[in-house]
């Protein structure tokens, strides 16, 4: 399930050009959000990709 939501958030930045986090949060589900749309209460921030970098 990690790697399913690193390869969408990878694409869905390099689409979208923002930065974008893949969480998990505290159900265990993963997700990927953009990065100014997390909270970070209820989620644990794994990795943020960055398409500029």
């Amino acid at each position: 399930m990690l790697n399913n939501a690193h390869a969408f958030a990878a694409s869905l930045a390099a689409t979208l050009m923002v930065s974008i986090v893949v969480f998990q949060a505290g159900d265990g589900t993963y997700g990927a959000v953009p990065a100014d749309e997390i909270d970070g209460d209820e989620v644990q921030v794994l990795v943020e990709i960055d398409p500029w970098a």
